[in-house]
């Protein structure tokens, strides 16, 4: 499966943004879905993350309440939807896509297919 993210841009502090993941390939609702993002001289890190069908979702403690995961597999996109952006969400936002998705959803390693990344910078 291919994975195209977008969405990303320049937005200040307070405001949205809405990230996609676009997939082709392979059938969609058989992978599990993560958002990671990696800030300029840190590590990548886990974000959000939805299931097959879209009924569980899990999110970093950094990002509970204000982020959103989503998936419409009859478009074969996931949506990460960004609300009360601060500065340190600044990063580049990366999709995953997991064949065997279970509880390590917080694990890279979990992910077969990973896009090509989409840049967020939040202003002060």
């Amino acid at each position: 499966v291919q994975l195209q993210a977008s969405g990303g841009g320049l937005v200040q502090a307070g405001g949205s943004l809405r990230l996609s993941c676009a997939a082709s390939g392979r059938t969609f609702t058989i992978y599990g879905v993560g958002w990671f993002r990696q800030a300029p001289g840190k590590e990548r890190e886990f974000v959000a993350a939805i299931s097959r069908s879209g009924g569980s979702s899990y999110y970093a403690d950094s990002v509970k309440g204000r982020f959103t995961i989503s998936r419409d597999n009859a478009k074969n996109t996931v949506y990460l939807q960004m609300n009360s952006l601060k500065p340190e969400d600044t990063a580049v936002y990366y999709c995953g896509a997991a064949r065997y998705f279970s509880i390590a959803y917080r694990d890279q390693s979990t992910y077969d297919y990973w896009g090509q990344g989409t840049l967020v910078t939040v202003s002060s």
